[in-house]
This record gives structure tokens, C-alpha cells and sequence, in this order.
């Protein structure tokens, strides 16, 4: 990189893709963890899927991300969904097939998975 103009231009090339934040606030982001603990455990092929699948499927109100350490280590990798209006979504101990799911049913259909997600005990 030896200009600006070359750093502009490889912003451009990555909007819409990892890492790239969306500048609409009625847009669904999508949040991987990408940790060391999350790396290890498998988070990089469902962000790869996830990105894919969104970019396929030509899902423009929605943008796929990534995140560093979300603090949940025992339960990646994590998917966090965040809707304008609406409650975080966790989803946790995320693979490919799981992300496939998240996609379908919650990202195109509005359908939240409760079997997947992250559930807090509320006596504590």
C-alpha cells in the first residue's frame, strides 16, 4: 500500500464483507466471535459460512462482522444477532450447520432458535 488512494480503494472492495460495519441503522448485524478461544473453537468456518451465505443470498440489511473476546470462552464459538429495536440475540456453541439454521430461520424468516441460544439463570 503506497497511497491513500490504494488504502480508500481496498476499503471500498471490503464493504459489505468481514469486519466492514454497516452505516444504516435499521441494518441486522451479525456478530462472530474471533478470539483465540473462539479460532479454536471453530468460529472461523461459521464467520466464512456466514459471510457467504449473506453476500449469496443478497441479504442487504444485513452485515456480518467479527469481535474479539465476548467472555463466554465455554460456550463458543458465539453468534450474536442485533436487531434495530430488539434484544440481543446469543447464540452459543455455533457450527456450520448450526449457522446454516441461524441464517434460514432467523435471519430470512424472523425466527428466533431458543434451542441454540445462551440462556441465564435468573435466581442467580
Amino acid at each position: 500500500m503506497k497511497s491513500l488512494e490504494e488504502l480508500k480503494a481496498i476499503r471500498d472492495k471490503m464493504k459489505g464483507q468481514i469486519g466492514m460495519r454497516s452505516e444504516h441503522a435499521d441494518d441486522t448485524r451479525v456478530v462472530v466471535g474471533m478470539a483465540t478461544c473462539g479460532i479454536a473453537s471453530g468460529a472461523r468456518p461459521v464467520l466464512n459460512l456466514l459471510v457467504k451465505e449473506v453476500e449469496d443470498r443478497k441479504l442487504e440489511h444485513v452485515t456480518v462482522t467479527q469481535t474479539g473476546c465476548i467472555g463466554l470462552c465455554q460456550y463458543e464459538p458465539i453468534v450474536e444477532v442485533y436487531e434495530p429495536g430488539k434484544e440481543k440475540v446469543t447464540y452459543v456453541k455455533v457450527n456450520e450447520e448450526k449457522a446454516k439454521e441461524i441464517l434460514e430461520q432467523h435471519l430470512v424468516r424472523g425466527q428466533v432458535l431458543d434451542k441454540y441460544l445462551l440462556h441465564v439463570d435468573e435466581n442467580m
